[in-house]
């Protein structure tokens, strides 16, 4: 799956990394029904970590379809109200 990391790139991750991405994807929708600001700031980036870790970055000069594509590591609780609702960014 590609996925880009806004301000980041992209990266492909392996579909044997997705359980776990959806793991903090669906812990993210309860955070932000929660509308828990500590718990959103200490998870949030914990998204962005996991796919930079297990991902491949793919060269700047290669464009491709993104699967998903995360915001920036600046974003807020209200902004994620958007975002991580239902399933969140990545369906179960």
């Amino acid at each position: 799956m590609i996925i880009r990391l806004m301000g980041y790139g992209q990266y492909q991750l392996e579909e044997k990394y997705l359980d776990n991405l959806n793991r903090i994807d669906n812990q993210l929708v309860t955070i932000v029904q929660n509308n828990d600001q500590e718990n959103f700031q200490k998870t949030y980036p914990k998204l962005i970590q996991y796919v930079q870790k297990h991902g491949t970055p793919l060269p700047d000069d290669e464009i491709h379809e993104s699967q998903i594509i995360i915001p920036p590591d600046d974003l807020t609780l209200e902004e994620a109200k958007k975002i991580f609702t239902g399933e969140g960014i990545l369906e179960d």
